[in-house]
């Protein structure tokens, strides 16, 4: 664990690359020293075709981060932070940029893995 997933406005894939936002989230989450096992760490990101926000430019990137639940809200809170720098590094011209953990269910979270 974690699941890092990026919804961006999907006009942004004609300036940044998505593939390398990735990493640079998977770098960020494997240094914030919250996962001692980073082979647990995934990223994806997934277009928004359609968006409009309250503010200009008319550009977002949001990262929900799934956990297991447990984590002290300090934790939590450290981590978001971590996760929004590498963002905000990544996408400096991005008009919104926010991130939001939610906690997954050990009682009802099921994993396969090869």
């Amino acid at each position: 664990m974690p699941h890092i997933i990026v919804e961006y406005a999907g006009h942004l894939d004609e300036t940044h690359c998505m593939n390398t936002i990735c990493k640079t989230l998977f770098d960020a989450a494997a240094a914030s020293g919250v996962f001692p096992d980073i082979s647990a760490i995934k990223v994806r990101a997934l277009p928004c075709p359609f968006s409009l926000i309250g503010t200009e430019p008319q550009s977002f990137a949001h990262a929900t981060i799934r956990l297991l639940a447990g984590r002290e809200d300090a934790v939590k809170a450290d981590l978001t932070r971590c996760i929004l720098t590498a963002l905000d590094q990544a996408l400096p011209d991005v008009g919104s940029l926010t991130v939001d953990i939610k906690d997954i269910d050990t009682a009802t979270y099921a994993k396969r893995t090869l």
